[in-house]
């Protein structure tokens, strides 16, 4: 017997959207359903726009998910594309109809989602490779996880991600690739192929990246991180400004001149008052190869001595949240768009990054930080 027209739309319903992750069905992009008697079920799919670079993920996932239901014997799928009325539905859907002035959601009142920016005093401290790897631990354990690379000039996110998919473009609402379960956007994404370097200048960068936040559909993130650009520059100052509630999380080597530069980074929430969520000591140590010693590379304490340093500063205490030991494996897997938490997570860097995560992965439930829309009234 063939299934019933309820039976196919509920397997739709477990259809999910790889870009908005959403049930298709919520979305209104099942645009048809006929069941024939032998069987055979047609089904119509609006795809978003022409060309969308999911497509053929949409037509697998729709295919295996009707071809479970007892007496279907085939299924054919029919792609068409969104009308503009259609794609002006859904992005009211999604967004709300906030009109003309596009709004930044991580500062509305009631968001739960945890901004960390990560920074660093100088390149080639691994800020990178730890930003993708809390992400990637945060994701694993179930968290919904988005990355902004505001590293505008050095975007090195979507390599060490494996993010090869261009960003998909509803009226003016961009979705986001998805990469290990990580949402991720990105200037590398837009540009031309090739190397090619960004030049831009200090307004350009704001621009860049109020739109990775205001345009960019995320969803309902638990945990949103920005790779930051080395120093205290002009992205530094924008994301002070444009994420007020966002916390710092200082990336730093064991060596003094690291430390000391990783120190001034961190100070800049002295005069943008934004928290610090601690210091991370990356390439701590190299674990000798023929013994059970650590070898200290580049030097010992330079953790300590910038979260020491940052708690006299700020007059709260700053954690060190852990020290990253030196591992050719985070590098490989880096290169390899495969972070080192879900391809070796018994690693000894990817134990205390994921440990590291597990204690970054939710917000405070403090309402520091929090708008709670009062206004003040004058006592009687």
């Amino acid at each position: 017997m063939a299934p019933t027209q309820d039976q196919v739309t509920a397997a739709l319903a477990t259809v999910i959207d790889p870009e908005i992750r959403r049930p298709i069905t919520d979305l209104d992009m099942v645009k048809s359903v006929d069941i024939a008697p032998d069987g055979t079920v047609h089904v119509g799919v609006f795809l978003t726009v022409a060309g969308c670079p999911m497509k053929d993920t949409i037509r697998r996932d729709v295919t295996n998910a009707v071809s479970k239901l007892e007496g279907v014997s085939g299924v054919q799928i029919e792609l068409d594309v969104m009308s503009t009325e259609q794609r002006k539905t859904l992005q009211t859907k999604l967004r709300g109809d906030r009109g003309p002035e596009k709004e930044i959601p991580f500062n509305q009142p009631g968001s739960l989602t945890r901004v960390l920016a990560v920074a660093s005093g100088k390149g080639g401290v691994g800020k990178s490779s730890v930003t993708v790897n809390l992400a990637a631990a945060m994701a694993a354990n179930g968290l919904k996880v988005g990355i902004v690379d505001a590293d505008i000039y050095g975007h090195s996110i979507p390599r060490m991600l494996a993010a090869s998919e261009r960003p998909t473009k509803v009226e003016d609402m961009i979705l986001p690739p998805v990469a290990h379960d990580i949402k991720v956007i990105s200037v590398g994404m837009f540009k031309p192929e090739g190397n090619s370097p960004v030049v831009w200048r200090g307004p350009m960068l704001d621009r860049a990246l109020y739109q990775f936040l205001s345009d960019v559909f995320w969803g309902d993130l638990d945990v949103l991180l920005l790779d930051l650009p080395p120093g205290t520059g002009d992205i530094a100052i924008s994301v002070a400004q444009r994420l007020p509630t966002a916390e710092l999380l200082v990336v730093t080597t064991p060596q003094m001149a690291a430390a000391e530069v990783a120190e001034r980074a961190g100070s800049i929430a002295a005069q943008t008052h934004q928290q610090i969520a601690g210091v991370i000591e990356n390439m701590a140590w190299l674990p000798c190869p023929h013994c059970d010693e650590r070898i200290p590379v580049f030097g010992e304490g330079g953790g300590q001595t910038v979260a020491d340093a940052l708690t006299r500063t700020l007059g709260s205490r700053v954690p060190l949240l852990g020290q990253v030991p030196f591992d050719l494996r985070l590098r490989e897997g880096g290169d390899e768009g495969k972070p080192l938490v879900l391809t070796e997570p018994d690693a000894p860097a990817a134990a205390e990054l994921i440990k590291i995560a597990g204690g970054l992965g939710k917000r405070s439930s403090s309402l520091k930080g929090l708008h709670l829309n009062l206004s003040p009234t004058r006592a009687s």
